[in-house]
């Protein structure tokens, strides 16, 4: 092949985490571009692609070339580098033919996603391939909206965990910050709501999942201990705030001065 040909742009299309509402104007104009491939993650070929669901109800068909990328789960850094590269080889040609390539990611592209592993992979193979981002909603931020808390206010304070860590990475978290984001907890969602009990946080804390989809859920506050034992989606996380958190001393020069309320004023 000429080496001189224009790449293609490989796109990671956020999408938002579920409700066809929140997709952006700038990734709802991408989706109408009939000249673009897509492509879109799924965990296995058994398991349909949430990203390509999301679409689908928002009434878009994928154009005539489409492909499904499969990113199994799993921390087996060898296995997830066979599958990133096995990615990456399947959309090089279209990319090395010009043509531009979508890769469609549920949420935000730069969050906690696979785009960045892709793109990656992409350009160790490939560095002249030219990589765009269009950012999306958070499933956090979406979460927070949907159970009517903010997510943060002023100058607080927030951490964003996968429940990965396990319990004890996020109790040594906790004194530092007023609002807690706990990603992926359907592993640890026991000793989870047995921490909450522990640490008096039932009462602000919410569990939410898969938000923004037909069947999401949440459940908040005292209701959360009866999730112990019950099965949830992988696709589940928690906001927890602190209300009992001690602040240190802040800089003052980054706080607001304090005077009088500032007058407003129309022009006549």
């Amino acid at each position: 092949m000429n080496g001189t040909t224009t790449r293609g742009t490989l796109w990671g299309v956020s999408l938002g985490p579920g409700d066809p509402g929140l997709i952006t104007r700038a990734a709802w104009a991408a989706l109408q571009r009939r000249d673009a491939v897509w492509v879109y993650p799924a965990r296995s070929g058994k398991t349909p692609s949430y990203a390509l669901d999301i679409v689908h109800r928002a009434g878009l068909a994928p154009p005539e070339d489409h492909a499904l990328l499969l990113f199994p789960m799993t921390h087996d850094g060898e296995k997830l580098a066979r599958a990133w590269l096995r990615a990456a080889e399947a959309v090089l040609p279209w990319l090395r033919a010009g043509r531009d390539v979508l890769f469609l990611v549920e949420g935000d592209a730069s969050t906690y996603a696979t785009f960045g592993h892709l793109a990656r992979t992409v350009r160790a193979l490939d560095a002249r391939v030219p990589v765009e981002i269009i950012p999306g909603v958070n499933a956090f931020t979406a979460a927070c909206a949907m159970a009517d808390v903010p997510f943060a206010e002023q100058d607080d304070t927030v951490a964003i965990v996968p429940a990965a860590y396990g319990v004890g990475a996020v109790d040594r978290l906790l004194p530092d910050f007023d609002t807690l984001v706990l990603m992926k907890v359907k592993p640890i969602l026991d000793e989870l709501v047995d921490w909450l009990e522990r640490r008096d946080l039932l009462a602000g804390a919410h569990f939410i999942e898969r938000v923004g989809a037909p069947d999401e859920r949440r459940v908040s506050g005292a209701a959360i201990p009866a999730l112990r034992g019950t099965k949830v989606s992988y696709l589940s996380l928690l906001i927890v705030k602190h209300p009992h958190r001690i602040r240190g001393e802040r800089i003052k020069g980054c706080l607001r001065k304090s005077g009088p309320t500032p007058t407003i004023t129309e022009n006549a």
